[in-house]
């Protein structure tokens, strides 16, 4: 569903699957800045909403996804996965329950799919899912959070009030749809595109479903554990994965930031391959490239990769856990260097340290 926000004059369109937002309004790096400081606000109307009512909801969703809901308060964010038997991420849920329905956003076009999977769990149970993204948008405050219980970069000092109709979700909003045209001139921010929301994801080392993830992706690959997965709660569909790796294994691949030569005048695209860098000995090598790629020598793949207003040229990628941590890689052909977001010994009940992930505030 196309935007209203982009008539807005100066508005680029972004690409798929984003293409129903604006990529920027004429001033990249100047939204972003506003982003990161509270004045500003993002369109994320691609996403789509799902609104779950009825009085089992949260005893419900406890019982089939990774995060403990069925304590979950009034007006508390939080994020859960719905995994398949193996343990794989199908889905990414960001959520909050207003006290008589728990409010979901997710990924564009893949709503359809977790409304038709949550229809086939219901059972006799009182619970009624919609899809309500034709009725509902979502619009960000504040880019995320950079680690797990950390405080958000929030609006900021004066922050706005939530318009009427409105369902606040930390940082983000879900406003009625008929609202969004003139929602940053009532609210008294400047509009700011998706490349500023993404940069400052990526600098926060936040994963994104599709982006960060393939359809092999468990929950310790990406740094998931921390934000979207409860370790005591009871059984859930690929709670045995997340179990075994926990207590007695490592994941197979890790989630990296990667500092991308500022020389270069290209940023890799997602999936673009990650090889070991020039000049790296070759003794620093992994085992085995990446099962099943088609580069030569490939360690992984580019998530995601934009230009920061302070960092530079930055990405996400996924490569093998067995890579080192202090090489140099190529990443679309462009050299980087890594910064640990998932250590190699994640797993085993090793948690991540937040003092190897940079806040960016």
């Amino acid at each position: 569903m196309r935007s209203p926000l982009l008539d807005t004059p100066g508005a680029v369109a972004a690409q798929a699957p984003d293409e129903t937002v604006a990529a920027h309004y004429g001033d990249p790096y100047a939204e972003q800045r506003a982003l990161a400081g509270g004045r500003a606000l993002v369109d994320r109307s691609n996403r789509e909403v799902v609104r779950i009512s009825g009085p089992d909801r949260l005893s419900w969703l406890n019982n089939l996804s990774s995060q403990k809901l069925d304590t979950l308060q009034p007006g508390a964010p939080t994020q859960t996965l719905l995994l398949d038997p193996q343990g794989r991420v199908e889905h990414h849920l960001t959520l909050v329950d207003d006290g008589e329905a728990v409010w979901a956003h997710v990924e564009p076009g893949t709503s359809a799919e977790l409304v038709a999977f949550l229809e086939k769990m219901r059972f006799m149970l009182r619970v009624e899912v919609a899809d309500v993204t034709s009725d509902y948008a979502v619009v960000s405050l504040a880019p995320p959070a950079p680690v797990p219980g950390a405080d958000a970069a929030g609006p900021g000092t004066g922050s706005p009030a939530s318009p009427e109709g409105a369902v606040a979700m930390g940082g983000d909003l879900l406003v009625p749809r008929e609202r969004l045209g003139g929602l940053p001139d009532a609210l008294g921010l400047r509009p700011a595109g998706l490349w500023a929301y993404e940069a400052l994801r990526i600098a926060a080392f936040v994963p994104r479903l599709g982006f960060e993830t393939d359809h092999k992706t468990i929950p310790h690959e990406v740094g998931w554990i921390d934000a979207a997965v409860h370790l005591s709660k009871g059984c859930y569909r690929g709670q045995e994965t997340v179990a075994r790796v926990h207590n007695l294994g490592h994941p197979p691949r890790r989630l990296v930031f990667l500092h991308l030569d500022g020389s270069v005048d290209r940023l890799p695209p997602h999936g673009a391959p990650v090889t070991l860098g020039v000049g790296t000995p070759v003794e620093a090598e992994p085992e085995a490239a990446v099962e099943g790629s088609a580069e030569p020598g490939q360690l992984g793949f580019v998530g995601s990769s934009a230009r920061h207003y302070e960092l530079g040229p930055i990405a996400l990628a996924v490569v093998k856990r067995t890579v080192p941590v202090d090489i140099d890689l190529l990443a679309g052909g462009v050299a980087a260097s890594q910064e640990v977001v998932v250590p190699p010994d994640a797993g085993r009940n090793v948690k991540i340290d937040p003092a190897l992930r940079r806040r960016i505030r």
